[in-house]
């Protein structure tokens, strides 16, 4: 298929060192019910925009096991099995459900291996190639939560580990133990806490997801500080916020979420979007 796909001017990452992917990918959290938990409103329109996102050259699709549970993973297998060729799909072990809105860390090495072995098997793969761990648990040791995955690793029934919610010092301390490819925090243009953890990232070439890229839409709020420069580009608010995403550092590899096709696309035009260096800093400056 051409280059000419929206997401294939976003630029590649490689994942790891050994697996490209176009920066700008898909998460797919909310393909589930109310509180992540359930299946969607309607299935059928789940599996299109899956499908749609990989035609328009997604090849980088992060979910979770914790999502639905397992309804996220379901969907990807049944809208996307057999795979195309490229296509990279993370998924996350380290939170258990009690119900909707309800996330609590469990990362006993047992219950990892489990998760693992049920992705594999939701996901009809045979090797996941980005395991993260989603969040750390405070009550097991580190080692022992590390460990499994890199056990895990050696038996190659993941390919490379990531780490979700971790501050630099956690991501060091994980460092010492195993090859961290990526970590994906929570950040975007109104929310940089993490921004420590992005620029430690990207001095270290490990890839940086930020999670909830357009604080779940209030950035794309009609009349908002992004108004006057998506006019002068002809774009949403959401697709300037995403394209600021995209400059800020070569290792961002933003995952904007949605439940429709229209929204999808929406999203995905803004890898198109070209910023200067002063609109770049405008916009920096335009959200505290």
């Amino acid at each position: 298929m051409a280059d000419d796909r929206p997401v294939h001017r976003s630029g590649t990452f490689q994942l790891g060192g050994d697996l490209p992917i176009h920066r700008l990918g898909y998460g797919a959290m909310q393909l589930t019910g109310p509180g992540v938990w359930g299946d969607p409103a309607d299935p059928d329109e789940a599996v299109r925009v899956l499908r749609r996102a990989v035609e328009l050259g997604v090849d980088f699709i992060d979910t979770a096991d914790s999502y639905g549970p397992f309804v996220s993973e379901q969907l990807i297998r049944q809208a996307l099995h057999p795979y195309p060729d490229g296509l990279v799909i993370a998924t996350k072990a380290g939170l258990t459900r009690a119900g909707p809105a309800d996330w609590r860390p469990l990362a006993r090495p047992e219950y990892l291996r489990q998760q693992c072995e049920l992705s594999l098997r939701h996901l009809g793969l045979d090797r996941i190639d980005l395991y993260q761990l989603h969040r750390i648990d405070a009550t097991v040791p580190l080692a022992d939560q590390i460990g499994e995955l890199v056990t895990l690793q050696q038996e190659g029934k993941i390919r490379h580990i990531g780490l979700s919610e971790v501050t630099v010092d956690e991501l060091e301390q994980v460092r010492q133990l195993a090859t961290v490819v990526s970590v994906q925090n929570r950040y975007n243009l109104a929310d940089r806490a993490a921004e420590p953890l992005l620029e430690h990232a990207e001095a270290n070439g490990i890839g940086f997801i930020p999670w909830f890229p357009l604080a779940t839409g209030a950035l794309a709020t009609p009349g908002g500080p992004l108004d006057d420069l998506a006019k002068r580009h002809q774009a949403s608010p959401s697709q300037l916020a995403l394209a600021w995403l995209l400059h800020r550092s070569p290792v961002v590899l933003p995952i904007p979420g949605t439940s429709t096709v229209a929204h999808l696309e929406d999203n995905l035009a803004a890898a198109a979007i070209d910023l200067s260096a002063e609109e770049t800093a405008e916009l920096t400056d335009a959200v505290r």
